[in-house]
């Protein structure tokens, strides 16, 4: 096992509305906080969107589900694999924190919990041990898909554009 992520002064946050975000609500608030100087690293979490049915007449036909799409963040495109039930991120100080409430008071019309603790391990755990391996990159560390294949690209690093 790998050694404790190498910054532990960051403050883990979690976003946890009250029903499910629609992929465009998703979209609009992960742009505005990827937008924040101070944001190390999120992660979105929820129930899975099956990508095909898994038994009965229609075994491995693909789902017609209006939650599983590709949205834009910070420039990238990202395929919405979940249903959106809650963003925990990691965050440098506690006045970005506060501009994050900000953004969630004002984007999301229905009532959420903002909490703070810690929701990312920050050492490595059997599951990025097992995906991999013991010289992973600390930024990874607890953002392995448990579920996820090995085949599948079970994390999307975003990366700020370079102003020139």
């Amino acid at each position: 096992m790998s050694d404790a992520f190498p910054n532990k002064d960051y403050l883990q946050l979690e976003i946890y509305p009250s029903r499910l975000l629609n992929p465009d609500t998703a979209e609009a608030l992960l742009n505005e906080i990827v937008g924040l100087d101070g944001i190390v690293r999120f992660f979105v979490h929820g129930p899975r969107i099956p990508q095909t049915v898994p038994y009965g007449p229609a075994t491995g036909e693909a789902v017609n589900h209006p939650a599983n799409r590709v949205i834009t963040v910070a420039g990238q495109e990202v395929n919405l694999e979940v249903s959106v039930g809650g963003i925990r991120l990691e965050v440098t100080g506690a006045d970005v924190k506060e501009n994050i409430r900000e953004i969630c008071d004002s984007l999301l019309p229905f009532p959420y919990e903002f909490r703070e603790g810690l929701f990312i391990p920050t050492v490595q755990t059997v599951t990025d041990y097992a995906k991999r391996g013991s010289g992973a990159d600390p930024m990874l560390l607890g953002m392995a898909d448990s579920k996820g294949k090995l085949s599948n690209k079970p994390v999307c690093i975003l990366n700020r554009k370079e102003e020139e």
